[in-house]
């Protein structure tokens, strides 16, 4: 988030009105790269009761089965490095760290959305969402 934030802040202090930038860690990795280091740090955090590791969690639907549809997605974020000099300050490592410990902590947030009612909030501050 700080990196976003930083990013944000370089555009509005040197960008040009009207252009678009994209933001990115220039970390690409195959999904199930990133599922296997969160499995990972879950289990080294907060591992399961009953000790079995949480990538055995893992499952695949009928129609994307391994390695799955979606097997990389990248976004070039040169324009801003090259334009106004801002990288990321976070590795893959270290910024997924700091996702799982921020998730473990706020099990309140984490509930809102696995239950669907951050929808209400949404709605209050942007109108119905479809």
């Amino acid at each position: 988030m700080k990196d976003h934030c930083s990013a944000i802040r370089r555009v509005l202090e040197a960008g040009r009105v009207g252009e678009v930038y994209t933001v990115a860690s220039g970390n690409e990795k195959p999904n199930l790269d990133v599922v296997h280091a969160f499995c990972a740090m879950l289990d080294e955090l907060a591992p399961r009761a009953d000790g079995k590791p949480c990538k055995e969690q893992i499952t695949y639907i009928k129609d994307r089965p391994p390695p799955g549809h979606g097997r990389r997605y990248a976004i070039d974020a040169s324009k801003i490095e090259h334009e106004h000099g801002w990288k990321p300050a976070e590795t893959f490592e270290t910024g997924i760290r700091k996702t799982v410990r921020w998730a473990l902590v706020d099990q309140a947030w984490v509930g809102n959305v696995t239950s669907g009612a951050y929808k209400h909030w949404v709605g209050k501050q942007y109108g119905e969402v479809k």
